[in-house]
């Protein structure tokens, strides 16, 4: 009980904020929200997919990544996809010289050159079409759109599998997940967009087009959900920080959003 206290605790403090950085914000306030984000969720990504190493992930690795994550989200603000190509390019670039001046004293430096370029498409690649998304036409009420399909999709699935499931989703990955709650996330994130889509966008034919996104999207969250459950079962952590109170890390707040994201750009540009 104490737990979900916490939880809903923290999501009353944080969303009057970050609807305020959404609605009110410029594109630049939303893009270094967005950049304090994705620092906080690689920082946590290193400490996860490096758990087991024996050595500690290098300062130079975690520099760069840093770097990386601002460069990609301050790039999208420009609004130019060959910017985010030069930036990951130039992320590619310091890493081969991190190679090249490191080859002799770190035995497995192309594993950790692997993980970091994971971590980059996963994280701040995701999260640079966020702004794109925000700085398009009606993009604030888009991006809450978005938000709020995704959380629906995992409180539902949270407390449907809580109260009613059954059968377990992956077992192996994450125990307490269920079919049940699965199912439920699904269909009140779809509930959830459809609302939404009929309250403020008033286009009932949009509202019908943005049913197979919301879907689509709530899939992609629980894929999301569980790619980064079974980072956290390799790295044997239960959460990936403390930072946000009743829901662990940051990464394991946005876990879901982040595979949601580059699924929600592609309705935007040509179905929505």
């Amino acid at each position: 009980m104490m737990q979900h206290f916490k939880r809903w605790l923290t999501a009353l403090i944080l969303i009057p904020i970050l609807l305020w950085a959404i609605i009110k914000g410029s594109i630049l306030v939303f893009a270094a929200l967005v950049s304090l984000v994705s620092i906080l969720a690689i920082h946590e990504y290193f400490d996860i997919i490096c758990a087991n190493d024996i050595d500690t992930i290098s300062k130079t690795t975690r520099l760069i990544s840093y770097s990386a994550c601002t460069a990609l989200i301050m790039g999208a603000c420009i609004g130019s996809w060959p910017i985010l190509f030069f930036i990951l390019a130039l992320d590619m670039m310091a890493l081969c010289v991190f190679v090249l001046a490191r080859f002799s004293s770190v035995t497995h430096i192309f594993d950790l050159v692997a993980r970091q370029v994971l971590g980059i498409v996963y994280i701040p690649l995701s999260l640079a079409l966020l702004v794109f998304i925000r700085d398009a036409n009606a993009g604030a009420l888009w991006v809450i759109w978005l938000l709020i399909v995704c959380f629906a999709n995992d409180t539902g699935a949270l407390y449907v599998g809580t109260f009613k499931g059954k059968h377990k989703l992956s077992p192996n990955i994450s125990p307490n997940k269920t079919i049940e709650g699965a199912l439920g996330g699904l269909v009140i994130a779809l509930a959830a967009g459809l609302v939404f889509s009929l309250m403020f966008f008033q286009d009932f034919y949009l509202a019908l087009r943005s049913i197979p996104c919301a879907i689509c999207i709530a899939a992609a969250g629980q894929i999301g959900d569980l790619f980064e459950s079974a980072m956290k079962r390799v790295g044997h952590i239960k959460d990936s920080g403390k930072i946000l109170p009743g829901h662990g890390g940051m990464l394991d707040r946005i876990d879901g959003v982040l595979l949601a994201i580059p699924v929600f750009y592609f309705f935007k540009v040509f179905v929505l």
